[in-house]
């Protein structure tokens, strides 16, 4: 005892040599650790700073981001529609100045032309006085005459993206969000948690596992459906979830860490183990199935019923496309999700080489509706980074009725783009179920970003839509942009993709500030 308190007078007396002392005897472990152990060869044959190449890894994403790479490089979203997306939720100054850096030659770049003489913007009318008001010019439910029809008094809207994905915290922000700017939230496939009832619109999907309307064995149960939708008037629509462009032909991952108790709870699965959900539906397994399912939900609820998938082969939509033009009935409306889609998690090659990036599987689903003379029955939904107004532009111009933003709506309540959605590990508390992490993200702030970035979105839709002529953006066609096919040669969008654009009867604005209620 009486050298252990010699020790300690030692060190009271010398702490800085002890620091160093106590360093040293900390690097001699760590070298002795190294060299004895086989798991990492790098940590066994350069002891003590092989640590470093794991943390330069670890790190290496952030030192790229705020680092290295240019406003232009990063991926998926570059630093400059990072800095918009941000700038525009804060209802901060989100012009750019000294003009463009885009390389506007580069094949693929899209230009939208203005006309001489614009739509003048005091004539323009604002439903309810909202000056940021973009109305779907088309109502789910009308051609089936269903029960509860729906217009979405927004074009722009809040896609799919699980409680269990995200945290509670940023699903509160985004359904606050949503109902502050009139825009409806789709709730993923993890079904209704007690967040997304906060006040919006909710479009329920139903994936391959029909969490929150399923039985005891896994199975959809119509009567779970009924009862859950008898108790939130909230819920406008039902989306049938066929694939998504990040994973298409594979069911939704939720990993283990991410699933706690109340996820569990929800979606009826065992806490703390991975929810993979089924790559196919277990309620149809073809077309005519599918349509029937479609009807008996539709008939049931009330609701409109719509589908969501990413595009593959062909021939599924073709008979699609058939057996409602036969039988006059199917979906209300129908979401086309591109490769370039985002998710929580997915295998590498799913997300970069299956199912066709937007514009060409929209143009192949939209045309083969146009070729059946049913295209007007249904309301198009586009997604796959479309959360910008020019890309926005581009996919109304080409039939899009309404458009999905999901990554760039995360953008807008914090999310930093770190890329650790999959490790329950996200910095910014968005897509994590980390209690401490999430904490950190505050949600009756976030939802005001989220609303500021969706109304700031549609007035600049609203603004392009009045430069080229337009009171509303769906009036937008295939010769309304060009599209670089080298240098020195442009062509419009609709000689690029091979067909026009089904015209939209607009006469007025006024005439789509009628919204059904349920």
């Amino acid at each position: 005892m009486e050298t252990l308190v010699h020790i300690f007078d030692w060190i009271a007396n010398n702490p800085i040599f002890s620091i160093f002392i106590g360093f040293g005897i900390f690097l001699l472990i760590v070298f002795l650790k190294d060299i004895t152990q086989t798991k990492h060869t790098i940590k066994h044959n350069f002891p003590v700073v092989g640590h470093l190449r794991y943390f330069l890894e670890m790190i290496g994403p952030e030192l790229r981001q705020y680092w290295v790479a240019n406003d232009k490089e990063e991926k998926p979203f570059d630093r400059t529609e990072r800095r918009w997306i941000y700038a525009t939720a804060k209802g901060q100054n989100s012009n750019f100045g000294f003009g463009t850096t885009e390389l506007q030659y580069e094949p693929g770049y899209p230009i939208i032309k203005q006309k001489a003489f614009p739509f003048p913007e005091e004539k323009a009318h604002h439903i309810m006085g909202d000056k940021t008001c973009v109305p779907s010019l088309k109502v789910m439910g009308e051609f089936h005459k269903r029960r509860y029809p729906f217009r979405p008094y927004s074009i722009i809207n809040i896609a799919a993206m699980s409680y269990g994905a995200l945290s509670k915290n940023a699903i509160i922000a985004l359904n606050k969000g949503a109902l502050e700017a009139g825009a409806f939230h789709n709730t993923g496939e993890g079904g209704i948690s007690p967040y997304h009832l906060n006040g919006a619109d909710i479009v329920w999907q139903l994936g391959t596992g029909y969490f929150g309307a399923r039985d005891a064995s896994g199975r959809f149960n119509i009567n779970v459906l009924k009862e859950k939708i008898d108790s939130s008037p909230h819920i406008r629509a039902i989306e049938i979830k066929l694939s998504q462009g990040a994973k298409p032909g594979k069911g939704g991952i939720l990993p283990g860490k991410k699933v706690n108790a109340e996820v569990a709870r929800i979606r009826h699965v065992p806490e703390g183990e991975d929810c993979i959900s089924p790559n196919s539906h277990s309620a149809f397994t073809n077309v005519k199935e599918m349509i029937d399912f479609i009807e008996l939900i539709a008939t049931e609820t009330g609701l409109p019923v719509g589908i969501k998938s990413a595009v593959g082969e062909i021939e599924f939509w073709e008979e699609l496309a058939k057996e409602m033009k036969k039988q006059k009935k199917g979906p209300d409306f129908i979401a086309i999700d591109g490769g370039e889609g985002g998710t929580g998690a997915a295998p590498l090659t799913y997300a970069d080489h299956v199912s066709l990036p937007f514009k060409i599987g929209f143009q192949r689903v939209y045309t083969t509706f146009q070729k059946h003379g049913v295209v007007e029955r249904v309301v198009w939904i586009g997604a796959g980074k479309l959360g910008f107004p020019d890309r926005a532009v581009v996919a109304l111009a080409m039939g899009c009725d309404l458009i999905y933003v999901a990554r760039e709506a995360m953008l807008s309540i914090g999310c930093i783009q770190a890329e650790q959605c999959h490790t329950d590990r996200c910095p910014a508390g968005v897509a994590t179920q980390n209690w401490w992490l999430s904490k950190g993200l505050n949600p009756t702030m976030k939802s005001d970003r989220a609303a500021l970035y969706l109304k700031g979105f549609r007035k600049e839709l609203l603004s392009l839509a009045h430069s080229c002529g337009y009171e509303h953006p769906a009036q937008f066609n295939g010769q309304d942009i060009e599209i670089s096919a080298g240098m020195n040669r442009f062509v419009t969008l609709e000689d690029q993709l091979g067909y026009k654009k089904t015209p939209i009867k607009f006469k007025r604005m006024e005439d789509y500030g009628v919204f059904p209620v349920r």
